[in-house]
């Protein structure tokens, strides 16, 4: 199973029964294992003083690409651009005998029947977890959600301050349990069981990943998935079989996977920061924050949906977005994947009938971000641990 399929299984509360769909998609039923393996980590460095120049100046390498995956207009890759940065000093991190992670995934919600009077909330699930090269892991998963910004809070705190508030989840209902103070659990001691997986890898075959990046990407083409955003039935395939933008998001996503969460080891992760710098349409961009208010570097592509690759074989969403990965050059941090509205959600679509026969279609008004605006945050993963350790969980 996934490490987040076991971080979530410890749950105590939840505000709902998870969807069919996730659920299929978390414990990786309609996933054969590859024979081969895959991805994740991160760690950096300087590779000239120009580059070394252009970090500490603000400069940053901005991935974009046309919804074709071909390059899109702009400024070509400049020596030492964050990403073979970002390279360089990962494949110096030190090594260890425990990969330690502490992350936030957060969702973006509307509170509120209009767009005067809603307000936003943060539903986020902090996780931190210990894995050791045997497989055997450690981790513990808190639930809780937050108003977004000041504003939000206010608008909140006049509604109440309700422990409880409502939220649209395919076109019904869901709950998002409001604690604003409260601290994540803590892991304790190892546990006996193996099993973690990483876009269907073991620890093992992350471990004896391609260290070279064409090499890399060549080993992630031919693993099978649901790759698609958009399918007519469930049929994994390879990446292989994808083209354009679709493949280039999923490469992309697989990297992104290796350097924020799975016990890749660092010339793993050195690998996956120069595979991204291949990829289509790079240029220089600007400095950017995360959604816990730490400066770094970004790096972005346009992607049509912002839904798990594998979640469903219809669309889910009615706007188009762009996602950031958000790295700190200097440390050799990647500090957060985030995915922002480029055009908010707009007009309808009609979707296959559902188990019980009758129609169904998407609408604007079941979308948790109805009342976004262009520019605005609608979800991320934020880590402030992802590092090979030789201190466990006590």
């Amino acid at each position: 199973m996934d490490e987040l399929d076991a971080l979530r299984g410890m749950r105590t509360t939840l505000a709902e029964q998870e969807n069919p769909d996730r659920l299929a998609l978390r414990t990786n039923w309609r996933r054969p294992a590859p024979a081969r393996r895959s991805r994740r980590g991160l760690k950096i460095s300087m590779v000239s003083l120009a580059a070394t120049a252009a970090v500490v100046g603000g400069s940053v390498a901005a991935i974009s690409m046309t919804s074709d995956g071909k390059p899109s207009t702009g400024e070509t890759p400049v020596l030492g651009n964050a990403l073979l940065v970002a390279a360089t000093n990962a494949q110096k991190a030190p090594d260890g005998a425990y990969w330690h992670t502490r992350y936030v995934h957060g969702e973006i919600n509307a509170v509120g029947k209009t767009r005067a009077k809603h307000y936003k909330v943060d539903a986020q699930q902090r996780y931190e977890a210990w894995i050791d090269k045997s497989g055997r892991w450690s981790g513990a998963m808190e639930d809780f959600g937050r108003p977004l910004t000041a504003d939000d809070r206010r608008k909140w705190e006049a509604a109440g301050s309700p422990k409880e508030v409502a939220i649209p989840v395919d076109g019904q209902e869901g709950v998002v349990f409001m604690n604003p103070m409260t601290p994540p659990k803590k892991p304790t001691g190892l546990r006996a069981e193996t099993g973690r997986e990483y876009f269907g890898l073991t620890p093992q075959q992350v471990v004896a990943l391609p260290t070279e990046a064409k090499a890399l990407e060549d080993y992630l083409l031919d693993l099978k998935g649901d790759w698609r955003v958009v399918s007519t039935e469930s049929k994994p395939e390879p990446m292989r079989a994808l083209k354009g933008a679709e493949r280039n998001r999923a490469l992309s996503d697989v990297a992104g996977s290796l350097l924020g969460q799975a016990p890749a080891p660092p010339k793993v992760r050195a690998a996956a920061f120069r595979m991204l710098a291949t990829l289509p349409g790079i240029k220089t961009g600007g400095r950017a924050t995360d959604p816990l208010g730490r400066t770094g570097t970004m790096i972005s592509l346009p992607v049509g949906s912002t839904t798990p690759l594998g979640l469903y074989t219809a669309p889910k969403q009615l706007g188009t977005y762009r996602r950031e990965w958000i790295i700190n050059p200097a440390n050799g941090s990647l500090l957060a994947i985030q995915d922002m509205v480029v055009k908010p959600p707009h007009g309808s679509k009609k979707l296959r009938p559902g188990d019980d026969g009758k129609p169904d279609s998407l609408e604007v008004k079941d979308q948790p971000d109805r009342f976004h605006k262009p520019g605005e945050l609608v979800g991320y993963d934020a880590y402030e641990v992802a590092e090979w350790t030789d201190k466990g969980p006590n």
